[in-house]
């Protein structure tokens, strides 16, 4: 199955969205990973090629949580995929909300894609927010509390039956600078890899 071209069959109105250009087997994934917002450049996403500005923050924390890998392709071998709250590039430095909004039609279209997935990691705030959305649609209420991801993020929380864990923003020069964000984020990829070897 083509990533972009399951979600361009909902984007109807041809706003400006990014979708990735990815084929996969959606029975194999068991983790999906919410980063915060897609790169201007495509090729810097996940998925742009072995040298993406995105995996050159992402893969070090994957190894350091033990995780045997070094590309986007391996990850995907391993059943974890990772994706963009927000499928349209920053245009301002702080998110708004609306922007969220347009995106999260087809975030919850893409996590519906995959029906075996143990673990959703949200990597962010906006990640965050973009999923307390989704559970408020469909529930009533916000799945994440509204506290700092340190004080939740080792709490077990469950959505529809999947364990959601809510972390640190895994792309961009910041994770190398703050360390112990990066140790944390590290931590709950860790976590993550146990559940879904189970």
């Amino acid at each position: 199955m083509n990533i972009r071209e399951e979600l361009e069959k909902r984007n109807g109105n041809q706003e400006a969205f990014v979708f990735q250009d990815l084929e996969v087997k959606p029975e194999q994934i068991r983790t999906v990973l919410i980063n915060e917002v897609v790169p201007s450049n495509p090729a810097d996403d996940f998925y742009g090629g072995d040298g993406a500005a995105y995996l050159s923050t992402a893969i070090p924390l994957f190894q350091k949580a033990g995780a045997q890998v070094n590309n986007a392709g391996e990850l995907l071998e391993q059943g974890i995929y990772l994706t963009n709250a927000v499928k349209m590039p920053k245009t301002a430095p702080a998110i708004e909300r609306s922007t969220i909004e347009k995106s999260l039609p087809y975030l919850e279209w893409e996590l519906s894609l995959f029906p075996h997935v143990k673990v959703i990691m949200l990597m962010g705030d906006v990640a965050k927010k973009a999923f307390n959305m989704i559970s408020k649609k469909a529930t009533g209420k916000n799945v994440i509390p509204s506290v700092s991801t340190y004080k939740i993020r080792k709490s077990e929380i469950w959505y529809q039956g999947i364990r959601i864990m809510p972390s640190y923003i895994m792309t961009g020069q910041n994770i190398l600078i703050e360390k112990s964000k990066a140790e944390m984020a590290a931590e709950d990829i860790s976590v993550m890899l146990s559940i879904i070897k189970e």
